[in-house]
Formats: C-alpha cells, sequence, structure tokens
C-alpha cells in the first residue's frame, strides 16, 4: 500500500456521521417500526418475520426499561416512569399478539410518537 492509499484510508472514516445518542435511539426505533409495519403487512406468508420484528421491538424496549431502571439515569423520575410504564405495555400487549388477541398498530403508534419526540429534541 502506497502513502496515497494509507492517507485515504486513515481518513476515510471522518467522513461518517456523528451520531449522538439520540440519534442513535431515534435510528433503533426508525428502522425496528419500519420492519414491523412491514412485515405486518405479509404476516400470513411470513409469519416468522413478523414474530422476529415483535421481539425485537420488545427487547428494544426491555433495553429502555432496564437503562431508565439505573439509579444513575439522568433523565427526570416522571419520564423515567413512563418510559418503564410502555416498556410494560409494549411486553404485554406482544403477548397479546401472539396469542391472537390484539394487533400491532398500538405499538407501531407507541414507535412513531417515541421518534417524534427524539426527532423534535434534537432539533
Amino acid at each position: 500500500m502506497n502513502a496515497l492509499q494509507m492517507a485515504r484510508t486513515a481518513y476515510s472514516n471522518t467522513a461518517a456521521p456523528i451520531r449522538t445518542p439520540r440519534g442513535t435511539e431515534y435510528e433503533a426505533f426508525a428502522r425496528i417500526t419500519h420492519r414491523l409495519r412491514q412485515t405486518a403487512q405479509d404476516k400470513k406468508r411470513s409469519y416468522s418475520a413478523y414474530v422476529k420484528a415483535l421481539y425485537d421491538n420488545r427487547r428494544l424496549w426491555t433495553l429502555l426499561a432496564s437503562n431508565v431502571a439505573e439509579s444513575d439515569n439522568q433523565l427526570p423520575k416522571e419520564l423515567r416512569a413512563q418510559i418503564f410504564y410502555l416498556a410494560q405495555f409494549t411486553a404485554k400487549h406482544t403477548s397479546d399478539i401472539l396469542a391472537r388477541k390484539a394487533d400491532e398498530m398500538p405499538l407501531i403508534d407507541i414507535n412513531t410518537a417515541i421518534m417524534r419526540g427524539l426527532q423534535r429534541e434534537g432539533q
């Protein structure tokens, strides 16, 4: 590798955008919500992909719940409680979906509202 190629390689990663924690959270919600929407449209033909999207959504919310339960979490207590409640709701509602007692729309609506909030606060 010559010096020019080495220089290009060394500095090529600096062109990547710097992602904030809020941006990372937004991206996670956007990806999972998109997959949930997409797989819900074709759940009869690809039920396993739908279940995987539900699982990933529940996993995201479980991660958020464990994060807000930490004593050193800097979010206001009321917001932490609301996030924890939404995580509990998501777990219960996902179980209801899998038992064919509910559909995914409330989960998509909650995720979309969270994404709007993350976008608004990031501006």
